[in-house]
């Protein structure tokens, strides 16, 4: 069993699940220090992240540098068994360096500079900001690569949170070199991009822009490829401070924390997490119907992320945040079932933005592990017993994700070329559609994981691939096997519609897929906005999109027809062809949450998988298990807010006499774990 360095405690502890927070004791007095550090001790904070906004304060003028207070800093926390997960302090550039270059910052597509003043203004591709930033890291490296409390390196902060898109000259001039790196030549580039179409063709890598605010629609194979190399340069700039502390301190793990999260999708987590010593991740509740379902599918997707090996939880809330437009604090309970969901999915340890609530700033309404109250608070109260808990729960540190028999299988680059501009609807969410599903499967009892598309799926029983826009050939064929070779594939409209390079699939749609469906689709038919379909015997209704859907094979079977329309009625909805030991389904429409979990669950039934959960249970907690070395851990997270009964779950309860589910009663927003031995 791995345990990760993160976890490293004194030789007299076991390993445990690591707890604790951003941590930013340059915002008070040295007094206050001595009692966080009194306070972390009761609550079992074990690491915590230092330095993450502290450049200004550590290099205050371009020729001096102030590392007293850091030094004071690790040291008080290693003299209290504390680890340090040190940042790089890299994420927002000092006032003196955006003024005398003002060439770092950031420009919008508009034209318009992000000036100082925020945080994060800095352009991904500027020279200079690279210079200036990694001499800053190399002087921390150098600093304190023998310091003992060290256990991490924290590259950077959330990078491209808001500073993904730039579109400068220094963008424009990295665009060209990564263009001519993909392409080779402009004629490939040329076809590539289609600029027979609009006269837009160039004669020259150096004629090109980012897809800067044009006259008309950009041409849609830049808006991609730009987002590809949006991704790829903030990919780049973690690579290039990874490899500095990588020479000096090649010892020391090095991460950042990804954003893995609602609508934050600018960067391919599934490519960057090949470039860190182990994942982190940032996730913050949603103001979204089924918010809290939204946290397990993102949980579920940073351990695809990290191939089911264990993670980082940097950052998420102990209550309320303080940038969404209204700001409720969690309900009792919800801190402690939020934090262990994503312990269920894998995060060996759960960290806090922050640990002391600021005073001053943009976030001094955010919550923190000690807030405004100070200790003797309801929230505090609850970051103990959370730390208790945790401590409790030391079995699980180092387990892995027990495969599941489904699979989502989700595409970074079907979620930036669907949403482009000039396509049958503006109203089509990626995320939304493969989160759909999620919930379904959470709705009949189905545990399933969320995989990234470029690994291995051929050991699922079912996968589904929501929106699948892009599928270049060899991904085609991958599908095309796992269906002939026995898996059970459910695709969704508007997939298998372009190549890599945004070029439609010839012949009818879904493209790529066509002939594995046994279907052919010659014209979408979105839906308008409030608009519906009905689907014969299937309750619930189809939304958002709608399409005539021609059986090309003998062996597709319907399995919901479209109803009571002029145009699609008695035509199919959802079909399902058989193969060999295998099949493949499609879905012409977005289906309600009540249609959905109706023909997943037929879908479910033909494929021979059933939920693990008693019938009583299903829908009601979320499953989720983890595998160790002699032992599987199983999470029941009660999605409701009263009392369930566990009758029918068999295992041993762990985390103490008093945990849930030990009288075989789970109460709202409770999460029991049970141990369930292997079988020799």
């Amino acid at each position: 069993m791995q345990h990760h360095r993160w976890l490293r405690t004194p030789a007299s502890k076991q390993p445990r699940l690591s707890f604790g927070a951003d941590y930013n004791p340059e915002q008070w007095p040295r007094e206050v220090w001595d009692e966080d550090v009194a306070l972390m001790k009761q609550a079992g904070v074990d690491v915590v992240s230092v330095a993450i906004f502290s450049w200004a304060k550590l290099q205050p003028t371009e020729n001096s540098w102030d590392f007293a207070w850091l030094d004071e800093v690790i040291d008080l926390l290693h003299t209290n068994g504390i680890g340090v997960d040190l940042a790089t302090a890299t994420a927002s550039p000092p006032a003196w360096l955006s003024m005398k270059h003002p060439e770092i910052l950031p420009v919008t597509s508009e034209g318009n500079t992000l000036w100082q003043g925020g945080r994060q203004h800095w352009r991904p591709t500027s020279p200079v900001f690279g210079k200036y930033s990694l001499a800053l890291v190399e002087k921390l490296a150098e600093r304190y690569k023998d310091h003992p409390a060290i256990v991490a390196w924290h590259v950077n902060n959330e990078l491209g949170c808001h500073n993904a898109y730039d579109y400068s000259d220094d963008a424009a001039a990295a665009f060209r070199i990564w263009l001519s790196e993909r392409y080779g030549t402009i004629e490939a580039l040329n076809h590539a991009w289609g600029t027979a179409f609009w006269a837009q063709r160039y004669g020259s890598f150096e004629h090109i822009l980012p897809p800067r605010q044009a006259a008309a629609f950009p041409n849609p194979t830049q808006q991609l490829d730009f987002s590809r190399f949006c991704s790829d340069a903030l990919k780049d700039y973690l690579v290039a401070e990874r490899e500095v502390l990588r020479r000096i301190t090649p010892d020391i793990p090095v991460t950042t924390n990804f954003m893995i999260m609602g609508e934050t999708g600018f960067a391919d987590y599934s490519d960057w997490a090949q470039e860190v010593d182990f994942v982190s991740n940032d996730h913050y509740r949603q103001p979204i119907e089924r918010s809290r379902d939204e946290l397990g599918f993102s949980a579920a997707l940073t351990s695809g992320v990290a191939h089911g090996e264990p993670w980082f939880l940097m950052e998420h809330s102990t209550s309320a945040v303080n940038w969404q437009p209204i700001n409720r604090p969690k309900a009792p309970g919800e801190l402690t079932r939020d934090s262990l969901t994503h312990v269920a999915h894998g995060a060996d340890a759960v960290c806090y933005f922050q640990w002391r609530q600021s005073a001053a700033g943009a976030e001094k309404f955010h919550s923190a592990m000690v807030p405004h109250a100070g200790p003797d608070s309801r929230v505090f109260r609850d970051v103990v017993s959370l730390g208790e808990r945790l401590g409790q729960l030391s079995p699980v540190s180092g387990s892995h994700r027990a495969p599941s028999r489904v699979a989502i299988l989700f595409d970074w680059h079907s979620w930036w070329g669907s949403e482009l501009d000039s396509h049958p609807t503006d109203q089509l969410r990626y995320r939304d559609e493969a989160f759909a599903w999620w919930c379904a499967l959470i709705d009949v009892g189905v545990r399933a994981d969320v995989v990234p598309v470029s690994h291995d799926f051929s050991g699922y029983d079912m996968v589904i691939t929501p929106v699948l826009y892009s599928v270049p050939r060899p991904l085609a064929q991958r599908l095309d096997d796992y269906a002939q070779g026995g898996g059970h594939l459910i695709t969704t409209y508007f997939s298998g519609i372009v190549d890599e390079n945004d070029h439609a699939w010839l012949g009818g749609y879904p493209g790529a897929l066509r002939e594995v469906l046994g279907i052919r689709v010659e014209e979408f038919r979105p839906l308008h906005h409030g608009e519906t379909v009905s689907l014969g015997s299937v309750p619930g209704r189809g939304e958002l999109w709608s399409e005539i859907v021609d059986i090309a094979s003998e062996n597709v079977s319907i399995v919901a027809s479209f109803e009571q329309d002029e145009e699609l009625g008695g035509l199919p909805a959802v079909t399902r062809r058989a193969l060999k030991s295998g099949s493949a389904s499609y879905v012409a429409t977005c289906l309600d949450s009540e249609a959905r979990s109706v023909v997943l669950q037929k879908l479910l039934n033909a494929a021979g998988i059933g939920s693990e959960l008693p019938e009583a249970l299903r829908g009601q907690v979320e499953l989720a298990v983890r595998r160790g070395e002699n032992s599987d851990f199983a999470f029941l997270i009660n999605r409701t807010n009263t009392e369930l009964s566990l009758e029918g779950f068999a295992g041993q309860v762990i985390g103490g006499p008093d945990a849930p589910g030990t009288r075989g009663i789970l109460d709202g927003r409770a999460v029991a774990v049970f141990e369930i031995e292997h079988q020799n």
